[in-house]
């Protein structure tokens, strides 16, 4: 009996669930890559992280090739450490290409990056344009000649609507080699003030045994609209900036996750991009 509550608590290890029913590193990598390849001839060679948590996007950049280095910066101390423990011990001696930094991402900006990355909206923690522009030059000034910046953003007709979305998520392993067993995945959208754009959201996970876990992640944002951050991004310094929209698989009922440059766009009730920087 009293060894079972620890083994559950080790499967479902909040950091765990949220990489296997958010994260998506692969096509996040793909991607990013991509792009600068396109615009430069040749892969980018150190990445760097923002807002890195468990640093998975980094972990999975070192392990791609042996020329890459990664360079991730988050201010949770606590997160880091655990990102040191699970995902960059998985790495061997590849670590030694994998820096994490502590500190806020808008007051460090050196080594310069080749690619920097913002995912999983974690820069809506800006919640006014003097923040958002001092985080955006900053971006810029931690970026290489030819460095590009890569966030991703939603919106829609009803993508500040206050819902809650369900999704169940297979048992799988996470990048330290750790199984997880089936879960479901809660995306609470709790509030949304119109005047102000405050957005408050949450991550709640219902686990294998009917256990819930309320709010194992929360999030105060403000909900920025495209228009305002590609004019950040240009007052920010940045020369111009990239939007990318995936197509909708009508079989599949689903994207396709094939992301092109867009000049225009079908407005949908829900839809998600990636928005580049370009400098």
């Amino acid at each position: 009996m009293t060894g079972r509550p620890a083994a559950r608590q080790r499967a479902y290890d909040r950091h765990h669930l949220y990489e296997l029913s958010v994260q998506n590193v692969d096509a996040d990598l793909d991607f990013g890559e991509r792009v600068y390849r396109r615009r430069h001839g040749n892969a980018p060679l150190l990445l760097r992280e923002d807002f890195c948590g468990t640093a998975l996007l980094s972990c999975a950049w070192v392990k791609r090739r042996l020329e890459n280095r990664a360079l991730g910066v988050d201010r949770d101390a606590r997160t880091l450490e655990r990102a040191k423990e699970k995902n960059a011990a998985a790495l061997g001696p590849d670590a030694e290409r994998l820096e994490l930094v502590c500190r806020d991402v808008g007051s460090f900006t050196r080594p310069r990056a080749d690619l920097t990355m913002a995912l999983n909206f974690s820069y809506w923690v800006w919640k006014t344009r003097p923040e958002m522009l001092a985080y955006f030059k900053s971006a810029r000034a931690a970026l290489r000649p030819g460095g590009i910046l890569v966030l991703d953003l939603f919106g829609g007709t009803e993508a500040a609507v206050v819902s809650q979305e369900e999704r169940e998520v297979e048992a799988d392993a996470c990048f330290d080699g750790t199984h997880v067993p089936a879960f479901t995945y809660i995306w609470d959208q709790a509030s949304f003030n119109p005047i102000s754009h405050d957005f408050q959201c949450s991550i709640h996970f219902r686990l294998g045994d009917g256990t819930l876990l309320r709010q194992a992640f929360h999030y105060d944002w403000r909900f920025w609209m495209l228009p305002e951050l590609r004019e950040l991004l240009a007052e920010a310094g940045f020369a111009r900036s990239e939007v990318y929209m995936d197509d909708w698989d009508e079989e599949e009922a689903d994207s396709n996750g094939i992301f092109r440059r867009r000049r225009d766009f079908d407005n949908e009730g829900v839809w998600v991009g990636y928005l580049v920087g370009l400098t």
